[in-house]
């Protein structure tokens, strides 16, 4: 009885206390537009359905119905982000013009980046085919391409960057950074939207693994857990806060290895092709091709104990 009293009549200022510090605060016509982050999962979800059809469904798919489940998955997933790149796009224009009027500009760009997206998606299917041939190469625990495609986390995590690095090559706000921090939740596995990585990539085991947005990697890396590609520091503007847009991370060539615990560090930093970075390497400076970087073996104390 207590707690009925109290739904019914002091339930009712909590919840407008709550709106009113959202107000404040948080909530506006975009996040409301956006339907917090549910819409953008399911657009991930039925793009990434289209991409490999019968790995993300509840049941199994008819063989002859693969060409119709393609096709309602791309016109399901187009529909609602062009949608959904429209209001973002709105609000950018708002900060820019208060007195914002409805055009149709923000929704023919929409409408533009999501055909954009969906004509890359046969080539963004044949770059994960080789992200999956890299680790099936890779890690000799790997007994199948099926086994890679429906269990590997790094699988997860680059599907899901390829198509948010799309978006975020076209300016879109918001939304390719819900799709990746998708991934790094489900994965461990933190790669920005912004980061650009080529052909044949690998993240063995993954946990750990932190990508920075300007980060540039190439063809053929593998990388393990626990790396970091960050940023050595920022730079500032004269009120002491970060600029943004300033090459911060730094740059992997070809056919690079980076072991497990490695930090990379810095906008100047480049790796050089075909180098090998040890395990714990801590790296704040260029290496050039053909490097082996280690650390010095630790000399660990080994004492017997008596029986």
């Amino acid at each position: 009885m207590k707690l009925n009293n109290w739904l019914n009549n002091e339930l009712p200022e909590v919840a407008r206390s709550l709106e009113d510090i959202n107000k404040n605060h948080f909530l506006n016509e975009k996040t409301i537009g956006l339907a917090g982050k549910e819409n953008v999962y399911k657009v991930l979800h039925n793009l990434r359905s289209a991409l490999f059809p019968g790995v993300y469904e509840k049941f199994p798919i008819d063989e002859s119905r693969v060409n119709i489940l393609i096709g309602n998955n791309l016109r399901t997933a187009a529909v609602e982000l062009s949608s959904l790149i429209e209001k973002t796009l709105i609000e950018v224009c708002k900060l820019d013009d208060k007195e914002h009027q409805d055009c149709t500009i923000c929704r023919d760009r929409a409408n533009d980046i999501t055909i954009s997206l969906m004509e890359q998606l046969p080539k963004i299917r044949e770059q994960l085919h080789r992200d999956i041939q890299a680790a099936y190469e890779g890690d000799p625990a790997a007994l199948t391409s099926e086994e890679i495609l429906l269990s590997y986390p790094s699988i997860d995590a680059i599907s899901i960057h390829r198509i948010a690095h799309v978006l975020y090559q076209n300016n879109v706000p918001i939304i390719p950074r819900i799709m990746t921090e998708s991934a790094h939740q489900q994965t461990g596995i933190d790669i920005h939207p912004g980061a650009t990585i080529g052909e044949h990539f690998f993240i063995d085991h993954g946990t750990g693994v932190v990508i920075g947005e300007t980060c540039k990697i190439g063809n053929n890396v593998k990388i393990y857990q626990g790396v970091t590609l960050g940023a050595k520091s920022f730079a500032l503007d004269e009120l002491g806060k970060p600029i943004k847009g300033v090459k911060r991370h730094p740059d992997i060539e070809d056919n690079v290895i980076i072991y497990a615990g490695a930090t990379i560090l810095g906008g100047d930093t480049v790796i050089g092709h075909d180098s090998v970075i040890g395990g714990n390497v801590w790296l704040t400076h260029s290496v050039p091709p053909y490097s082996v970087v280690y650390n010095s073996q630790p000399s660990p104390t080994i004492k017997s104990v008596d029986s």
